[in-house]
């Protein structure tokens, strides 16, 4: 299977036109669609109605999660309705097996890399934002486990590991994910992982136990020179 990933496609209304593009060149180069978050730019449910329209039109399976963006307004549950009505399989601390594939997907968190990664310590509200990227990584670890594809992707739109955010400020590392998610990777036996939300993050990088990670945000692929707005991987 070809999978054609990609993630910060950010629709407004007006973009139907670079939408189909994308959808277009994908169906001719992959099997499969996978946008890793933010497919929106604010949230909107005008603007998911936008990409969903045009996705209704895309001939291979998509799949999504959600990104920080589609948070933005407060309206995350009815994109997910919008979404859940489409064509569009929709990740959410949830799988799906394709031609003997299996995709797992989650939001993902903040919380910091390695050494570097917070400890739920202090106030509430400080707990309360670590045990979040913990309940992420648990819930995709739990999904890729629950898979008995030979195969495992995993969908995501917060990095996994530091070195796919590298060339962003380091000040806002801890911003951009956690290596919470790099252990669920690994412990459930990812095969490989997609992710975006940084957008001047490096393109690729490896989990500890050696999950290939992907950061296919669209800036990173134009970043990389990559002539199509997605990256295309074979499994």
């Amino acid at each position: 299977m070809k999978i054609a990933a990609t993630a910060d496609i950010h629709t407004r209304v007006g973009d139907a036109k670079r939408l189909h593009a994308l959808v277009q060149e994908a169906v001719r180069d992959a099997d499969l669609l996978a946008i890793g978050g933010d497919l929106t730019d604010l949230g909107r449910p005008e603007q998911v109605e936008v990409l969903l329209k045009v996705l209704g039109m895309c001939s291979i399976p998509i799949l999504a999660t959600l990104g920080n963006h589609d948070y933005e307004s407060g309206h995350a549950a009815e994109l997910s309705r919008l979404i859940g009505e489409s064509n569009v399989h929709l990740l959410d601390h949830s799988s799906i097996v394709i031609d003997d594939v299996g995709f797992s997907g989650v939001k993902g968190f903040c919380g910091g890399f390695d050494e570097n990664l917070a400890n739920s310590f202090g106030e509430e509200l400080f707990k309360a934002w670590v045990t979040e990227g913990i309940l992420e990584a648990e819930a995709l670890k739990d999904e890729l486990q629950r898979l008995e594809t030979e195969h495992r992707v995993a969908v995501l739109h917060y990095a996994p590991i530091r070195a796919t955010v590298e060339g962003e400020p380091p000040e806002i590392h801890a911003f951009l994910g956690t290596s919470h998610l790099a252990r669920a990777l690994d412990e459930g036996g990812a095969t490989v992982a997609f992710h975006g939300h940084a957008h001047h993050g490096s393109f690729k990088g490896n989990t500890s136990g050696g999950v290939p990670v992907f950061n296919v945000s669209l800036p990173v692929l134009k970043h990389e020179g990559f002539r199509q707005p997605y990256y295309i991987v074979e499994v």
